[in-house]
Order: C-alpha cells, then sequence, then structure tokens
C-alpha cells in the first residue's frame, strides 16, 4: 500500500460565507460602532467638512438617545422600523425642533442607512416611504451696492490687521468665497497676476475664481504686511513663504478661523455704522445678487459660487424684481 493510497481521505470544503454574512462578521458590536464607521467614511472617502461631521455626529446621537429613552438601542441599526422612526420625529417635534432641523435629522438617518445597505450590513432602511417636512424657502439676506462699498471703505487704519481684514472682506465680496474657503487658502492658490483664486469648497472640489480688481489691489498690499502677523515669530505660518502657507493670519501668526473671521467682520460693521446681524455669507450672497442684478446668467453664476444644482442658485433670482421687470420690459412683445 502507497502512501497516497494509506492517507485518510480530506475532510470536504466548508462553504464559503456569503457576502451578506461576511459583512455581518465584520460589523460593529454596538451602536455606537454603527455610528462611528460612518461617519470615518465621511470624513476619509467622502472628504466631508468637519461642520457636515458634527452635524450628522448629533442627529444620530439624538436619535440613539431617543432610542435608548426607550430602551430600545439594542434595535439599531438592523431591528429599526417605519414606526420607530416616525416616533423619533414625533419626539423632536415635541422638543419643539423646527422643522429644518427635522429635515437635517432625516438627512442623517438616510445617510447612514444608505451606507449600511451599501456595505451589506443591514437588509433594508426604516427610511423608505419617509418624507421631508414641508420648508418654505427662506431668502438669504444681502447688502446693497452701498452698504458693501460703506463697510469697505470704512477700513482705513495703517495697522496690519487693517490691511488684512480689508483684503479678507474684499474677497469675500469680490469671489463670493464660503468663509470656510476663505480661511483655507494658501500662498500657492493665488495668482494675482492673472487675478485668479483657486479654494477648495464641499466636498474638497476645486474651483478657480476671478477676484476683481478691488480685491487684488488689498491682497497685494496685505501680502506685503503680512509678514508683521507673525511679530518675533520667526516660525510662525505668517513668516513662511511656502506655497502650503497660509494667507490671512492671527496676532500669534498662525492661520485664521471661521468663527474669527465672523468676529472681525461684526466689529468692522460697527465701525462702518451698519447693522450687526450680517455674516461673511452675506457678503456672498451680495456678490450673486449683485451679479445678477447686473445681468450675469444664472448657469454662470452657479459655476462661481460652486452649487452642485441650479436650484440652489435659482433662490437669488427671488431677490432682484427690479432687474426682471427691466428683462420684461425690454425683451417681452407685450410690455
Amino acid at each position: 500500500m502507497t502512501l497516497a493510497q494509506a492517507a485518510p481521505p480530506a475532510p470536504p470544503a466548508a462553504p464559503a460565507a456569503s457576502p451578506r454574512k461576511a459583512a455581518r462578521a465584520a460589523a460593529p458590536d454596538s451602536p455606537e460602532g454603527f455610528v462611528d464607521r460612518y461617519l470615518t467614511h465621511l470624513k476619509d472617502e467622502r472628504n466631508a467638512s468637519a461642520h457636515t461631521i458634527k452635524a450628522y455626529s448629533e442627529d444620530l446621537g439624538a436619535f440613539l438617545n431617543f432610542l435608548e429613552g426607550r430602551k430600545e438601542c439594542a434595535r439599531f441599526p438592523h431591528r429599526i422600523d417605519r414606526l420607530v422612526v416616525r416616533a423619533f420625529l414625533a419626539d423632536q417635534s415635541a422638543k419643539q425642533l423646527g422643522k429644518r432641523s427635522i429635515a437635517r435629522r432625516l438627512a442623517g438617518l438616510r445617510g447612514i442607512y444608505k451606507f449600511l445597505l451599501k456595505r451589506k450590513l443591514v437588509e433594508r432602511s426604516p427610511l423608505d416611504g419617509i418624507r421631508n417636512p414641508k420648508l418654505g424657502r427662506a431668502l438669504p439676506k444681502f447688502l446693497n451696492e452701498r452698504d458693501v462699498a460703506r463697510l469697505l471703505d470704512a477700513i482705513q487704519g495703517t495697522r496690519w490687521f487693517d490691511a488684512r481684514d480689508r483684503a479678507m472682506l474684499e474677497l469675500c465680496y469680490g469671489a463670493g468665497v464660503r468663509v470656510s474657503e476663505l480661511v483655507g487658502v494658501n500662498l500657492e492658490d493665488m495668482d494675482l497676476d492673472r487675478g485668479l483664486l483657486r479654494v477648495r469648497g464641499k466636498g474638497k472640489k476645486e474651483r478657480l475664481l476671478p477676484m476683481g480688481g478691488s480685491a487684488v489691489r488689498a491682497m497685494a498690499g496685505w501680502l506685503l504686511r503680512r509678514p508683521e502677523a507673525a511679530a518675533m515669530r520667526p516660525n510662525a505660518p505668517a513668516a513662511s513663504r511656502a506655497g502650503h502657507a497660509p494667507v490671512f493670519a492671527n496676532k500669534w501668526g498662525t492661520r485664521l478661523d471661521v468663527r474669527s473671521v465672523r468676529r472681525l467682520l461684526r466689529k468692522r460693521l460697527g465701525e462702518a455704522g451698519l447693522p450687526l446681524n450680517a455674516t461673511p455669507h452675506t457678503l456672498r450672497h451680495s456678490y450673486a445678487t449683485h451679479l445678477l442684478d447686473r445681468g450675469a446668467d444664472l448657469r454662470s453664476v452657479q459655476e462661481l459660487l460652486g452649487h452642485s444644482s441650479l436650484s440652489t442658485t435659482q433662490v437669488y433670482t427671488h431677490l432682484t424684481p427690479s432687474r426682471l421687470k427691466e428683462i420684461y420690459a425690454k425683451a417681452h412683445p407685450k410690455a
């Protein structure tokens, strides 16, 4: 008898696990684990902003707190049904949460279940058939051209931060950038000779924007003064001329943050004798409104603003009735 003949027969191979079972085996072992995995996906794979991740974390945290109060956390995510989701929405409404906040709660839940379905971690979404509350569309606030000029012309100081603030606000209005895009601008993103600025918008999407003559002049003046923000700190980012160094710096020579920009704008509004409720986004709204008032087409404004959907840009058409009447009067045969 040969060795091959003497060897016992090999045991039958175990059947391969199905993709769904394999996914379940690798699933988190707690409700918080599912949420953490989704938030990590938003950050690492979707390039979501810190603001978006924070908002979704709060929304999903509110849902888990609701389940905890009902002693039903163990049901998440596999055994949640529409009745549970509707009870959650009723609970949020009873707590005087606004329609927009409730819609955002639903967006967070839809997002995580879409992610879990794609990863085969659940078999269905309890959000199917649930509609968002109807929202009235709020018209964005904006400054008229006279008030914008008044705000910018009021910055007449000779200190380095006067030059910075003038350049910063000229850029907000002259290029229509979001405040998060503004603080993220690096030296390598600016081409003053061509009057162009590269910004990174939502989802880290890049776009190239014209700055306008006033913004270019203000930026050129600020860049000459920028090293003064570093003071006696030679290693501060404001002292660097490297391409990745921040354009806008604070008194410590480090990159300005969003909150600081809002605070500085409020200060400059007060000095100009203007209402203090305007925000950096108000300047962006003003930029879009004034472009449309002066004849820019909606598609071009959409590209400049970095809107993924034209419907988002269309809200600005409601702000310019005088311009619409003028076009009607010139173009319609019965006008």
